[in-house]
C-alpha cells in the first residue's frame, strides 16, 4: 500500500503537524482578543478532514485511488454545471461530459497515453456538435456546446492529469503516488502562502477586476515560498535542484492562474463561492481551482523530463 511508503506517511504526518500548529495558533488568537476566528477554525478542521479523506481514498489501493480521483472530477464538473445557466434541453449534452469521465480515468489507470491525451480534446470535441445535430435544437448551439466542452476540458481533462501522474511507473525509486503528493502539497500550500503574503504585505492589486484580493506582493511572496518548499520536498520526486526550482515556479504561477480563471467564472455568474460543501472553504471548485492548471503543467513537465 502506498500509504506505507516512508516518504509518503512522513509527509502526511508533516501535514498533520502543520494543522496542529495552526490550531494552537488559532486557540492563542481566540484567547488574546475578541475577534471572530470561527472561519479560521472551520478552515483548519476542514483541512484535517480533507487530508484524511484524501489519504484514505488515494493511498490504500490503486483502483480505489483512481475511482476517488474520478469522483473529484465528477463533483467539480457537477458544481460547474450547477453554476452556469442551462436549459432542460442542454442536459442531453451535459450528460456526455459526465459520461466521458469513465474512459478518461480508465486510460489514466491503464497508462494508455495515446488514448488518454485525445479522448476529451478530440473525441468529445467532435462528438458534442454531432449529438446536437440529432437533437435538432439550433438555438444556443454554440453557447451550449462551448460551455460543456470547456468545463470538461478544465474539470475532467485537466484534473485527470493527477490520475495519470498517480499511476506513472516508478523512476529513480520515486513512485507516482509520491509525485502526486508533491503536486497537491505545493498547490494547496501555494494558495495559503498567497493569502498570508497578500494579507501581510499586499498593496498593489494584480487583477483587481477579477480577484480584488490578489496582490503583486502576495503572488511574489508565494512564488518564493512555494519554490523553497518545492526544494525541501524534492525527496518525493526525482528532481535535481534546478528542476525543483522550476517545478516550484510552475506550480506557483500555474496555481495563481487557475485560481483567477475560476474566479472569472464565478464573477461571470455572480457568485462569491462555488458552493458550501467544505466548511470555511466554499465548494469543490474553490479548493480545486489552482489544480486545474498545476496538474497538467506539472505532469507534462515531469513526463517530458523522465518518461
Amino acid at each position: 500500500m502506498s500509504i506505507l511508503e516512508p516518504k509518503i506517511y512522513a509527509t502526511l504526518l508533516l501535514l498533520y503537524a502543520i494543522l496542529v500548529f495552526a490550531f494552537i495558533i488559532y486557540k492563542l488568537l481566540a484567547r488574546r482578543d475578541s475577534k471572530d476566528y470561527t472561519e479560521l477554525r472551520a478552515r483548519i478542521v476542514s483541512w484535517f478532514y480533507m487530508i484524511t479523506i484524501f489519504a484514505l481514498g488515494v493511498y490504500l489501493n490503486d483502483i480505489v485511488g483512481i475511482i476517488f480521483l474520478a469522483l473529484i472530477s465528477y463533483l467539480a464538473f457537477k458544481e460547474y454545471v450547477s453554476l452556469i445557466p442551462t436549459r432542460i434541453i442542454d442536459r442531453r449534452i451535459i450528460f456526455y461530459g459526465y459520461l466521458f469521465i469513465i474512459p478518461q480515468y480508465y486510460f489514466a489507470y491503464t497508462q494508455w497515453y495515446e488514448m488518454y491525451i485525445i479522448t476529451i480534446p478530440v473525441y468529445l470535441f467532435l462528438f458534442l456538435p454531432f449529438r446536437q445535430i440529432w437533437i435538432g435544437e439550433t438555438e444556443g448551439f454554440i453557447g451550449n456546446t462551448s460551455k460543456v466542452y470547456w468545463g470538461a476540458m478544465l474539470f475532467i481533462f485537466a484534473l485527470s492529469h493527477s490520475a495519470f501522474l498517480y499511476k506513472l511507473e516508478p523512476t529513480e525509486g520515486i513512485t507516482g503516488p509520491m509525485m502526486l503528493l508533491y503536486l497537491l502539497f505545493l498547490t494547496e500550500i501555494n494558495d495559503v502562502f498567497q493569502y498570508i503574503c497578500g494579507k501581510s504585505f499586499g498593496k498593489r492589486k494584480i487583477v483587481p477586476k477579477v480577484s480584488p484580493n490578489k496582490t503583486v506582493e502576495g503572488f511574489l511572496g508565494a512564488l518564493v515560498l512555494t519554490t523553497i518548499m518545492a526544494i525541501a520536498l524534492s525527496y518525493l520526486t526525482p528532481f535535481t535542484l534546478w528542476e525543483s526550482i522550476a517545478a516550484g515556479i510552475i506550480i506557483s504561477s500555474g496555481g495563481f492562474i487557475g485560481d483567477v480563471v475560476v474566479s472569472m467564472v464565478k464573477r461571470d455568474v455572480g457568485v462569491k463561492d462555488s458552493g458550501n460543501l467544505i466548511a470555511g472553504h466554499g465548494g469543490i471548485l474553490d479548493r480545486l481551482d489552482s489544480l486545474t492548471y498545476t496538474a497538467p503543467l506539472f505532469f507534462h513537465f515531469i513526463y517530458y523530463l523522465y518518461y
